[in-house]
């Protein structure tokens, strides 16, 4: 079935905190007079931090090295956090607003770079996709999420559309660090 799938290129960016407003924020360093603007949100009462990893092997990837997203989740209850650890790792997300059961909706989905240490907060109900390591070492993740996620993890499955992304990173944003 994915062999029969039309894949749709997206190319991943630098993270900044105006492309990745539609889907969530970036911390503030506590001196900035707009931290705490933007809180974490936990309908259920059951904020949990933990580290969590991805491995190459959780996604196909083609001959070339193209990241093949055929997937995304979302929490319609919580926030959550993600701070890669160690290696730098690849996140697509898409607007909450929309169900992801129609190609066209692919067009709206965004893919960032994040090196180890940015970390991001996902609105709630945001798509998302990773984030997943770029190489074959697993991406330790720092994880602050409803300790139920799993009562609360929507899945939506691309193959519906016809269409799954590839993602790409350009090798100009690959060990900025």
């Amino acid at each position: 079935m994915l062999e029969d799938m039309r894949t749709v290129p997206l190319v991943a960016s630098s993270i900044d905190a105006a492309a990745f407003a539609p889907f969530g924020w970036l911390p503030l360093p506590d001196t900035d007079p707009d931290d705490g603007v933007q809180t974490l949100h936990f309908e259920w009462d059951d904020e949990h931090v933990n580290v969590i990893a991805h491995t190459a092997d959780e996604v196909e990837r083609t001959p070339d090295g193209v990241l093949l997203c055929d997937r995304f989740f979302r929490h319609d209850t919580h926030t959550q956090v993600l701070m890669p650890l160690d290696v730098e790792a690849v996140l697509a997300v898409a607007p909450a607003e929309i169900a992801l059961d129609d190609p066209a909706h692919l067009d709206r989905a965004r893919a960032f770079l994040l090196e180890p240490g940015e970390a991001i907060v996902l609105h709630r109900g945001t798509w998302h996709w990773g984030p997943y390591p770029l190489g074959e070492e697993p991406v330790r993740l720092f994880n602050v999420q409803g300790r139920r996620f799993l009562d609360d993890n929507r899945r939506a499955d691309l193959s519906v559309t016809g269409a799954r992304l590839g993602v790409t990173v350009p090798r100009s944003l690959l060990n900025r660090s």
